[in-house]
């Protein structure tokens, strides 16, 4: 019984050298269509599918493979009397290795403007039938998913003569995740009309494997969602610097969602995924300034994110600065350098230029199952406000259109005081949110801010007045907060008693 191996891919990456390997171990190589003329044009000794079944490939190559001369070479368990007498009954020879990818599905179906019927052609048929039954006869075949692979196969089968039993069984598990991943990216692409369709089925691949978890005692990987258009490291070329964990990712996330809120410079500084220092200016340089300055005993080991390229200028002023992760879209030669004598910083240059992905979900993992809900990345337009009372400047409406942004990034109960574009106090995370607004402003005066005409952002309304009244009597000059309080007349009367302004948005950020 000769050595075959059937070959129907996509991807040609690797091909040649697997190949001529399988080739110098005696294998007879089958393969379909555009596999076989590549295999062909290296001067290789091929058997087309087509000579096997007997049958010309039909409806413009959309039936080629799916034939029970293919799928009982892939399916017969050799070891078995009664199916080699079914092999031989038929003249059929089995194959010892399958090696399939997938026509490109996601990489077609999400980019911008493809048409319906482009994005149909790209769901291939015979390839998963095929990846399927060469998964479910692990036992005596080799599934071939990917061309990365190919390497450590080929080494394999010359060390040992065989792809072991326990490689095989490795190779079906990832045969059986490629197919799961591209139906599930079918299924999505399909149910995009609807906004939570009856079955939910996300699909991620990995991207890479990280230091640890949350903490050192658990392992971690980052996954991104099989066809986003982008996601969190899409376009991210890490510069220099250690291996990034898993609290790195999470904050980074943080970092990146609050600063893409801002077109001027902005600077956004991160710890533990919420703002210890958010500010904007008229240059990056005075942004980054700023934000540390709102709370640079935090910042202290934060991801730090900008939205402008890093200056020589600013490279000084961040190399005195103990960083984790900074993250930029462009850094000045010298002062890369300079950032990159510091060995544990991880320098991240941001090439995406796609700010968001709209209509993505988020999810939140609970026991047994995951609650799914529209991502909270809508900006507000200034129109859908109302000044509830008082006269807010520009210069006021310009804090608190600031301190707005900031505060649905900050984890509930959320208050954020903000004056002159800066963050000068953050009270996060608490149940009470009186007591977040007590921190906010224990903070700012802790650190030598002045609370006087600053303004004060909160994620949802106030029950009672008494949190308001904290920060009114430490002199802040506005509040934004969404309204609808059982008790808004005594919290407007109580901002009225202070001379302050204050706008409802009538829209609630809870964070979670």
């Amino acid at each position: 019984m000769s050595r075959r191996a059937l070959l129907s891919v996509y991807d040609k990456r690797g091909l040649e050298e697997l190949s001529r390997g399988l080739v110098e171990l005696g294998f007879e190589l089958v393969a379909s269509g555009g596999t076989a003329k590549a295999i062909a044009d290296f001067g290789l000794a091929v058997t087309e599918v087509t000579d096997i079944t007997q049958f010309p490939e039909m409806l413009g190559g959309r039936v080629k493979t799916l034939h029970p001369r293919i799928h009982a070479g892939i399916l017969a368990r050799v070891d078995r009397e009664d199916d080699r007498a079914s092999l031989a009954e038929h003249g059929i020879e089995p194959f010892e290795l399958v090696v399939v990818n997938l026509y490109p599905f996601r990489e077609v179906a999400t980019r911008f403007g493809v048409k319906e019927e482009e994005a149909v052609e790209m769901i291939d048929i015979g390839g998963p039938s095929m990846l399927r039954a060469a998964a479910k006869n692990f036992a005596h075949v080799a599934p071939v998913v990917n061309p990365d692979l190919y390497p450590s196969v080929l080494a394999e089968l010359r060390e040992h003569g065989a792809v072991t039993l326990e490689t095989r069984r490795r190779l079906a598990t990832a045969a059986f995740a490629e197919s799961a991943l591209y139906e599930a990216a079918i299924a999505s692409w399909f149910s995009d009309r609807e906004s939570f369709p009856t079955s939910f089925i996300p699909g991620f691949g990995k991207v890479m494997d990280l230091t640890y978890g949350e903490n050192p005692h658990q392992r971690a990987a980052f996954y991104a969602e099989q066809g986003a258009r982008l996601h969190l490291l899409s376009f991210v070329e890490k510069l220099h610097g250690r291996d990034l964990s898993f609290n790195n990712l999470n904050d980074l996330d943080a970092a990146r969602a609050i600063v893409q809120e801002f077109s001027v410079p902005a600077c956004v500084i991160i710890k533990h995924a919420n703002p210890c220092g958010v500010a904007a200016a008229g240059s990056i340089e005075e942004a980054y300034e700023n934000a540390l300055s709102s709370d640079p005993v935090s910042a202290y080991g934060a991801v730090i994110a900008l939205n402008r390229p890093v200056s020589l200028e600013l490279a000084m002023m961040l190399s005195g600065q103990f960083i984790e992760v900074l993250f930029a879209p462009g850094y000045d030669e010298t002062g890369l350098e300079m950032l990159k004598q510091k060995p544990s910083v991880r320098i991240l240059h941001d090439r995406e230029r796609r700010r968001s992905a709209p209509g993505e979900l988020d999810f939140k993992r609970v026991l047994g199952g995951i609650l799914v809900q529209d991502r909270d990345d809508e900006l507000q337009d200034r129109d859908e406000m109302h000044v509830i009372c008082g006269k807010p400047d520009e210069k006021l409406w310009g804090d608190m259109l600031f301190a707005w942004r900031v505060c649905k990034h900050v984890t509930s109960n959320a208050i954020v005081l903000v004056k002159n574009l800066q963050t000068i106090g953050i009270g996060a995370g608490q149940m009470s949110r009186v007591d977040a607004v007590r921190i906010a402003v224990d903070k700012a005066r802790e650190l030598g801010h002045d609370p006087r005409g600053a303004v004060m952002a909160s994620d949802a309304f106030f029950p009672f007045d008494d949190g308001p009244k904290i920060a009114l009597e430490a002199g802040i000059g506005g509040i934004i907060q969404p309204g609808g309080s059982k008790r808004d007349d005594e919290v407007i009367a109580t901002v009225r008693l202070h001379n302050a302004a204050m706008v409802f948005t009538h829209r609630r950020h809870f964070r979670h």
